[in-house]
This record gives C-alpha cells, sequence and structure tokens, in this order.
C-alpha cells in the first residue's frame, strides 16, 4: 500500500508527548468491562489523542488513506478504542489522525495491528468541541503552533479562539475546533477559508499569534 514510506514509524511505539495514564481528557467517556461474581466493574476513562505521520510529498494518496482508516476503525473496538477523524495533506504527504482512547499505547496498537503504520508523534489534547461539521465546497486548513511547554493555558487558547471567532466573518473564514497539547504547548488549528492568507490574516488581526506551520488539508471520519 502507498502509505508505507520514510517518516511513518513501523517500531513499536511513537513518541508520546504526553504523559497519556496521569491526566483527564476531553469528553470523557466510562466504559465498564465484564465482571465477574468476585470482581467489580472496572471503569476506563477515554482521552483525547491526536497524532501525526510525515510520509513525504508524494508518497500517500486520499485513497490510500481512506483504507487505513477502515482497517482502524474495523479494530478499534478491540482496544477501547474510537478514530474520530482524520486529515490530510496529500502534497506534503502529511496526516493528523484524531482518537479517543484509553491511553496512547492502546491507540498505537490500533495503528500496529489494522496496517502496521504508526505515527511519527501522538499527543493527549484538549479541544473546543467534540463536533464540528465543514462547509460542504470549502477550502479546509490545519495550522500548528508550537508555543513551547508552559507557554500556554487552556484558557489562554480559548480566548484566543473567541477571538478568531470574532474576526472570522469579515474575512469569510470560519475556525472550526482546535486542539491543544498542553504539555507541549502546542495548538492545532482547523479553519474552513477561501486560502491559508485569509486563515492567517484572521489569527493575525485576533491576537498576533501565527502558526509555525498551515496546510491546506481533506478530512475523512
Amino acid at each position: 500500500m502507498g502509505l508505507i514510506a520514510a517518516g511513518c514509524e513501523k517500531q513499536p511505539g511513537a513518541d508520546a508527548k504526553t504523559q497519556a495514564d496521569s491526566k483527564p481528557g476531553t469528553n470523557p467517556e466510562t466504559q465498564p468491562k465484564t465482571a465477574t461474581a468476585d470482581a467489580p466493574v472496572t471503569i476506563t476513562r477515554k482521552k483525547l489523542f491526536m497524532d501525526v505521520h510525515e510520509l513525504g510529498p508524494g508518497k500517500v494518496t486520499a485513497q490510500d488513506v481512506a483504507g487505513a482508516h477502515r482497517k482502524d476503525v474495523a479494530t478499534e473496538g478491540k482496544y477501547g478504542v474510537d478514530y474520530k477523524a482524520y486529515w490530510l495533506d496529500e502534497k506534503q504527504g502529511k496526516i493528523f489522525c484524531l482518537a479517543e482512547a484509553p491511553s496512547a499505547e492502546a491507540a498505537n496498537a490500533v495503528h500496529r495491528e489494522a496496517h502496521g503504520l504508526l505515527a511519527r508523534t501522538i499527543s493527549e489534547v484538549v479541544a473546543d468541541s467534540p463536533d464540528w461539521q465543514p462547509t460542504p465546497g470549502k477550502k479546509l486548513f490545519m495550522d500548528v503552533h508550537h508555543l513551547g511547554a508552559g507557554k500556554v493555558t487552556a484558557s489562554d487558547v480559548a480566548e484566543a479562539h473567541k477571538k478568531d471567532l470574532a474576526e472570522g466573518a469579515k474575512h469569510d473564514v470560519k475556525y472550526l475546533n482546535y486542539w491543544l497539547d498542553p504539555a507541549s504547548g502546542t495548538v492545532m488549528c482547523l479553519s474552513e477559508a477561501p486560502s491559508a492568507e485569509a486563515a492567517l490574516l484572521v489569527h493575525r488581526e485576533a491576537h498576533g499569534l501565527i502558526p509555525d506551520t498551515i496546510e491546506e488539508v481533506s478530512e475523512g471520519r
């Protein structure tokens, strides 16, 4: 399959940036395991993770990624994981995958068993919203801010997002969602916009925080 390429590890474990088992996640759910007459039900709290695959230009197609995602979905229940969505920059061969899981290790286990393609990094994140709906026909962009550990809080990002929403309409830009990795201070913002320049202009006018990268992406679920 075209996904097997440099930049996507097939070794056990990706770089888990956060302490996946020590912090509460966004959108917690309980998942009771089967109990016996002598054992109580064990409750597992799900957390939210974003992983990133960097395969390289020309190394992956939308069809490849859709097929890999179907394999993830077919395998995820075994590990208590729910792969929610993915975003592909086909030109650069970069993929973002969003999953609810009990741990980073569980999310990696799904990728490993489903198709063997592990992400370069995986981070526990918090989100603005559990739901977002892109407008059909609109271009989608994912931008990434690397602000640094200890340099940003969830309340800081929430306030900046409010400013983006207030500024966006005049540039025909809508910021749909964001995900924050508090451990590394990384923020990923999803927007629909006529161009990358328009999305960046909203950030600049709203709060002045310009991302390190911005990529046009397609979304799959």
